[in-house]
């Protein structure tokens, strides 16, 4: 008789990955959880990372640490380059590999650029923390070039900030380099005007914020232009470059682009051979297993779950946990001998995006809530998520600090090769 305990290899220490650890923990289980990072990173606030309103250390967490308690759970930093469906093996980019019983899948998604790669190289997405801090180098040496740039065109390029995609980041994103630009630095250089800064948010679709109702996106769109923001609609990028873009019929002159346009899932698809849809998601049965493999669970941006009424669970942190919790519950049931198939059931709890330091929308579906009142309750709703009392209090008096002063205290410019 086997006294060796279930062994489950989860890959991802993202919401999901984390939240079925959390919740398989106690059970008669060996766990072996592996990333190709040393942190879990709270990914809804990393555009503040970018725009100089919070440090790394306090959106990310040693993913050690959090487990450290927990001693069925061994944690391994390591890259993963397939799956043996037949042996049961996940493979490491180092030759190694590690057998499981269980296999839960939480690995993410990643930036999709729609056919032109190429883009990256001048139009970073945000998805990492070095996706982060590389927007916020290039960010803050745009200005610092443009102090000592004397042609006026080129000033103008350097001042000028394009994100590309109209979803919750980018309109985070342009409402926050806004403020940063009119507010934070006006005063601060002596060969610009920072207030002269022309941020531009282009969506190619005919609103911005496309999953809220048409009037959190009017009213969206209006509380950006009140910041300064120009916003382009129904017009996609057919070009992005080193010296700038072009929309529609139009080239734009710029010199920082970020990329908030699209995303596509991790490989998983690739490591499983499985059936996946064009964005790359994994398509899962409706109890989160890979077909013909129910001892495969896959959960968050990697799968393609649906909803009831035929949606697909949207690719956000609450639908990650939930998706962990459900796959942990399944999987308490196997083990104790209950294999019945249980329906994951999505509970939608509302769609949330902020517009600067005084303004969000927020659309719970029977009613919404706009202006300040949403900016305090999306604050109270994102502080309430993060991990660890000490971070709640630090991004609490940050944002206090910002709401009341207007300064944006992590502006270091120091990683990366620097212009001289």
């Amino acid at each position: 008789m086997n006294s060796e305990p279930h062994h489950v290899v989860v890959v991802g220490a993202g919401f999901g990955g984390l939240e079925f650890v959390r919740a398989i923990a106690k059970a008669p289980v060996r766990v072996t959880l592996i990333d190709q990072r040393n942190h879990h990173l709270f990914q809804p606030l990393l555009y503040q990372v970018a725009t100089t309103s919070l440090a790394t250390s306090e959106v990310a967490w040693p993913i050690r640490h959090l487990v450290r308690n927990e001693q069925a759970v061994t944690t391994l930093l390591a890259t993963v380059k397939g799956i043996d469906k037949d042996t049961k093996r996940v493979l490491l980019a180092d030759g190694s590999d590690v057998a499981y019983d269980t296999l839960v899948l939480a690995t993410g998604a990643r930036h999709a650029y729609f056919g032109h790669d190429e883009w990256e190289e001048f139009a970073p997405g945000l998805k990492t923390l070095e996706d982060a801090t590389t927007i916020r180098r290039r960010m803050l040496l745009a200005f610092e070039q443009a102090e000592r740039e004397t042609d006026a065109a080129m000033r103008q390029a350097l001042l000028t900030f394009v994100i590309i995609g109209g979803g919750p980041t980018g309109v985070e994103l342009a409402g926050t380099i806004a403020e940063l630009a009119h507010a934070t630095l006006r005063g601060e250089f002596r060969n610009i005007d920072t207030r002269n800064t022309k941020v531009v948010l282009i969506e190619a679709g005919e609103r911005i914020l496309p999953v809220f109702r048409p009037d959190l996106s009017a009213y969206a769109k209006s509380a950006l232009e009140r910041l300064g923001v120009t916003v382009e609609l129904g017009r996609p990028v057919s070009a992005c470059d080193a010296e700038g873009v072009v929309f529609g019929d139009q080239r734009l002159a710029a010199r920082t682009i970020i990329w908030a346009a699209g995303v596509a899932a991790s490989p998983a698809a690739q490591w499983l051979g499985a059936e996946a849809d064009r964005a790359g998601r994994v398509v899962v049965e409706d109890d989160l297993t890979v077909p013909g493999h129910p001892e495969i669970f896959v959960v968050g941006d990697t799968a393609l779950a649906k909803r009831g009424d035929g949606r697909p669970v949207p690719g956000i942190a609450p639908a990650a946990k939930q998706a962990g919790r459900h796959v942990a519950a399944a999987l308490k049931s196997r083990l104790a001998g209950d294999n019945a198939r249980r329906p994951f059931v999505y509970k939608h709890q509302g769609d949330l995006a902020t517009i600067g330091k005084r303004a969000a929308v927020i659309d719970f579906g029977r009613f919404s809530v706009t202006g300040w009142l949403a900016w305090w309750l999306w604050g109270i709703a994102h502080i309430f998520f993060l991990i660890g009392l000490r971070n709640r209090i630090a991004v609490a008096l940050s944002w206090l600090w910002i709401y009341t002063t207007g300064q944006r205290s992590a502006r270091l410019i120091t990683q990366g090769r620097q212009s001289p």
